[in-house]
């Protein structure tokens, strides 16, 4: 799932439950007010640690296909030094 589309779907819950918030609220305005801005400061303060959590995911397997790839390439290149040290010898 793209993190785009996860974050569409989070701001669409959002927005969806503080409209059905406003609607069925049994509370004066001012009140259901400050009850949205908390949710609201919930929801965002879960967004940011969803995304660090995402974050911290993609840059461990950034870090293991880096080290990957280095290990590939030195493989690769004591197999051509070997080779081209056995076509000078030859």
């Amino acid at each position: 799932m793209s993190i785009g589309k996860i974050v569409t779907g989070v701001l669409v819950g959002v927005a969806a439950g503080a409209a059905l918030g406003i609607l069925f609220a049994p509370y004066k305005g001012t009140k259901t007010r400050r009850k949205i801005a908390k949710k609201s400061s919930a929801t965002v303060n879960d967004i940011k640690e969803r995304f660090d959590d995402l974050m911290d995911e993609v840059t461990d397997k950034f870090e293991n296909a880096k080290e990957d790839v280095s290990e590939a390439y030195e493989k690769v290149k004591s197999k051509a030094d070997k080779f081209v040290k056995e076509g000078k010898s030859s």
